[in-house]
């Protein structure tokens, strides 16, 4: 593949990859953060388990919030492009 020539693109292209790498992370953080609350709910919650659930899911929100919306951003950027809606 290759990369286009033109910088707004190209900046495009790797805002995509970011957003894109954060909401995997982000969502994946929500995943471990709901194991360590069903491992926590199991075993009678001691401090380890709602640590992390705690802290992977503030972390994991922080991480996609931003993704989220440059995601977004992204898209209608692109749509506007392809329409010729600016």
């Amino acid at each position: 593949m290759t990369a286009p020539s033109d910088p707004v693109l190209e900046r495009r292209q790797r805002l995509a990859r970011l957003a894109r790498t954060g909401r995997r992370a982000g969502y994946s953080l929500y995943g471990v953060s709901l194991a360590a609350f069903v491992a926590g709910f199991v075993t009678g919650f001691t401090t380890a388990p709602a640590t992390i659930a705690a802290v992977t899911l503030v972390v994991g929100s922080l991480l996609l919030l931003p993704s989220i919306i440059i995601g977004y951003g992204v898209s209608a950027a692109d749509r506007a492009d392809r329409d010729d809606d600016w």
